[in-house]
C-alpha cells in the first residue's frame, strides 16, 4: 500500500477559483488536507519562478487555477497563465520534474464541486506518481 502523502500547492485567482474553493468550503465539501492554497489576484500573476520555488521547497505537485477563458477580470490574465504553463511544461523535464506534476485548470466561483473533483483527481495522480525526486546537485 502506498503511504505517500503528496504535498500539493495551488495558486488560485481571487475572483473565480478562490471563490469556488470558498464555496466548496461553505458547502462542507472536503478535499485532501495535503492541498495548500495560495491566493493570487489573477492566474496571470503567477510567475514561473513561484512554481519552481514551490517545487524546490517540497511540493510534489502544483496547480494553477484561473477564471474560464473570456471571464478574466484582467481581460487576458488567464491566457498569460496558459502560455506560461505551456512554457514551464517544456522546461520541467530539464529540471528532473515530470510535466504532469503541473496542472492548469479553469474554475469559476460557482464551481465548488468541480474544484473539489480536480483537487482530488490531482491528489490521486500525484500519489500514484510518488514523491518528487530532487535532482542531486554536483
Amino acid at each position: 500500500m502506498n503511504n505517500f502523502e503528496p504535498n500539493l500547492v495551488g495558486f488560485l485567482c481571487n475572483w473565480c477559483s478562490y471563490a469556488g474553493a470558498d464555496s466548496a468550503g461553505s458547502r462542507k465539501l472536503q478535499y485532501p488536507a495535503a492541498f495548500k492554497a495560495v491566493r493570487v489576484m489573477c492566474s496571470g500573476r503567477v510567475d514561473p519562478q513561484m512554481i519552481l520555488k514551490a517545487f524546490a521547497e517540497g511540493a510534489d505537485g502544483v496547480t494553477i487555477f484561473g477564471c474560464h477563458p473570456g471571464d478574466c477580470h484582467y481581460k487576458e490574465g488567464n491566457r498569460k497563465a496558459e502560455s506560461r504553463e505551456t512554457l514551464l511544461r517544456q522546461v520541467l523535464p530539464d529540471l528532473g520534474i515530470e510535466p504532469e506534476r503541473l496542472r492548469l485548470e479553469w474554475i469559476s466561483a460557482s464551481e465548488g464541486s468541480r474544484f473539489v473533483e480536480v483537487v482530488e483527481e490531482f491528489y490521486q495522480d500525484i500519489k500514484a506518481m510518488g514523491p518528487l525526486k530532487k535532482r542531486a546537485t554536483a
